[in-house]
């Protein structure tokens, strides 16, 4: 999933997510019939789980073994069907031990949409750094820190550091990526 770059700039909003089987037709080509037969195969909590990983990031990649914690249906073919769209949000990230500010003017106080502390690439604040700190890149964890310190406020500061995140991988260098739109009160 990808919500490109300006001008049409924004982040995922998830609007449903199937693992499972719907139809028989679906990524069913060379598969033998009794494989594509149950079109009524979903993976209960399956949208929970991606919300968790990619509500509110500009790019989220999944596969199939993402989703197997269990077999909603034994011997079905399964796939995954995700659908999203791109909403309007200011997109931060903030390296390991800097601050992030977040801000709303003139009226609109901040929503959160999605924060994430860790590191999920070898490029995103790696300047100067050594390689060996940039090295495990699949410990990006969700965090409602963000959120329960910021939500409802005109501006907040947060610091991207362990001591006020769990530290998801000891001797990674990390940052904290955060979407948040200004709202109404």
């Amino acid at each position: 999933m990808v919500c490109p770059s300006p001008p049409e700039s924004g982040v995922i909003h998830l609007l449903s997510v199937l693992y499972g089987r719907a139809d028989t037709t679906t990524c069913g080509e060379n598969k033998p019939r009794q494989q594509l037969s149950n079109t009524e195969c979903s993976q209960d909590g399956s949208l929970d789980k991606l919300l968790q990983r990619c509500e509110g990031r500009k790019v989220c990649e999944v596969n199939a073994a993402f989703f197997r914690t269990s077999d909603p249906c034994v011997g079905i073919y399964k796939y995954v069907d995700t659908h999203y769209v791109c909403i309007p949000a200011v997109h931060t990230v903030t390296c390991e031990d800097s601050v992030a500010d977040l801000q709303c003017d003139f009226g609109p106080v901040i929503s959160v949409i999605g924060a994430f502390y860790g590191r999920s690439d070898p490029t995103t604040c790696s300047f100067q750094r050594p390689s060996s700190q940039l090295q495990k890149t699949d410990c990006l964890r969700p965090s409602s820190e963000v959120s329960a310190r910021c939500d409802g406020k005109h501006s907040c500061s947060i610091k991207a550091s362990n001591s006020v995140f769990k530290d998801p991988c000891y001797g990674t260098y990390k940052y904290l990526e955060v979407s948040y739109s200004c709202v109404c009160k």
